[in-house]
């Protein structure tokens, strides 16, 4: 994917731009990070109204979903190394690492690998993030595979989870959201 050399496009909103709940809650959110207050919240908070039905959406998926952290973790690495997204790598290296997965397992699921000490249940959600991002579609013999280790609920969840961190990698991207600085 081509990238431009820029600034934002839409910096991010202080106290009077995004208000004091979406800065308040951007300011918890970077000292539980360890960074400054993160980009993609001051930066999509300057929308109100849609930036609360979106964090209300993904905080459904990750970390209200059925699927284990380290699961939804795996998926959304794989989901921001194929596009390229270095905000949401930045975030979610960090996450990945407190869900469970070794500095090695991030490596290989960025390279597009599947490490050896993946479970079969982790290595069908690669397969599913790779064949929904290439094709926007999965094969019925994936859908079938998917089907023998998750619930409908879960491929359900899996289909929107890669959609959503898709999604959001476009507009971040668009955007040009800069990753956040550590404290």
């Amino acid at each position: 994917m081509n990238r431009p050399v820029s600034g934002a496009r839409i910096t991010p909103g202080g106290w009077r731009e995004v208000g004091p709940f979406v800065a308040a809650f951007a300011r918890i959110a970077g000292r539980v990070q360890g960074t400054e207050p993160p980009a993609v919240f001051l930066t999509l908070g300057r929308h109100r109204r849609l930036f609360w039905g979106w964090l209300h959406f993904a905080g459904r998926l990750m970390p209200g979903g059925r699927l284990s952290r380290r699961e939804s973790e795996l998926v959304i690495v794989r989901v921001a190394a194929r596009r390229g997204s270095a905000y949401e790598l930045e975030q979610h290296r960090r996450l990945a690492r407190r869900a469970g997965l070794s500095r090695e397992e991030v490596a290989v699921v960025e390279a597009f690998g599947e490490h050896p000490g993946l479970s079969e249940r982790e290595r069908l959600l690669l397969r599913a993030s790779d064949e929904l991002l290439a094709d926007q579609d999965l094969s019925d013999d994936l859908w079938t595979a998917l089907g023998e280790s998750f619930e409908d609920r879960e491929r359900i969840e899996i289909v929107m989870l890669v959609g959503h961190y898709a999604m959001l990698a476009t507009a971040l991207h668009a955007l040009r959201v800069q990753p956040d600085q550590p404290r």
